[in-house]
């Protein structure tokens, strides 16, 4: 029990220190008015998921703020990972000298390589992401939806639904379920595939390896890739 709590800490604290440094960068590009800042007000609702207290979400606003603080720089690496994958993965470092050769080592331990800027972005699209639990009206969802000008409402299988919006529109769209009344779970910007690739049981294991390694670098806060991986190979491997 011991063991599992800490590594659940580590887990937790590797999770803050990524919204943190979202937190920092948002409000050097766009100041630390939330209302005026729309990647401010998404980095702020990772925090809430997250339970992160209070005095670290206002801390980091503040190094954010500092002119002198911590210098992060914005790095979007396109890649080739193995069985045709594509994947897209955005990194935040303060030492690109460090960064660039650990994404190198990562990817090539799994027979992956970085590809060339534009090879791959053009198979993604931005996309606004609200996601709600299951047992919200999803005819009510879909009403709102529409009237804000979502561009999909997909109901899951486990009954939670996603609202996919043009990248633009996904402050509109939270604001009209925030005025509706319709709590949701999370909304975020994402890279969404315009295709993707289906895995066996053995290519999604390696698949998902290899995903678990780049997010597990500090530097690393996203990663998106272009496979598909069937519910059942799903609930075998996390069996």
């Amino acid at each position: 029990i011991k063991h599992k709590k800490a590594k659940t800490d580590a887990q937790k604290g590797k999770m803050f220190s990524k919204i943190v440094k979202e937190i920092m960068i948002a409000v050097k590009l766009g100041g630390a008015d939330v209302s005026a800042n729309t990647r401010l007000t998404l980095a702020m609702q990772k925090a809430k998921q997250a339970n992160m207290p209070n005095d670290n979400v206002s801390r980091a606003i503040q190094k954010g703020s500092d002119i002198g603080g911590d210098n992060y720089e914005e790095i979007m690496f396109e890649a080739y990972g193995p069985f045709g994958v594509a994947m897209i993965i955005e990194t935040l470092t303060d030492n690109r000298n460090r960064t660039v050769p650990i994404i190198k080592f990562i990817l090539g331990k799994a027979n992956g390589s970085l590809a060339s800027k534009g090879a791959v972005s053009y198979l993604f699209d931005q996309k606004g992401l609200i996601l709600f639990e299951p047992g919200v009206s999803e005819e009510e969802v879909m009403d709102v939806a529409t009237n804000a000008g979502a561009e999909d409402v997909d109901l899951k299988e486990d009954g939670s639904i996603e609202v996919v919006s043009e990248a633009g529109d996904l402050n509109i769209c939270q604001k009209a379920f925030e005025q509706a009344g319709l709590e949701y779970v999370s909304a975020s910007l994402e890279m969404i595939p315009r295709n993707t690739v289906s895995l066996d049981e053995d290519q999604a294991e390696k698949i998902l390896r290899l995903v678990d390694t780049l997010e597990e670098d500090d530097d690393v806060q996203n990663v998106y890739a272009n496979f598909e991986i069937a519910d059942e190979i799903l609930e075998k491997l996390n069996s």
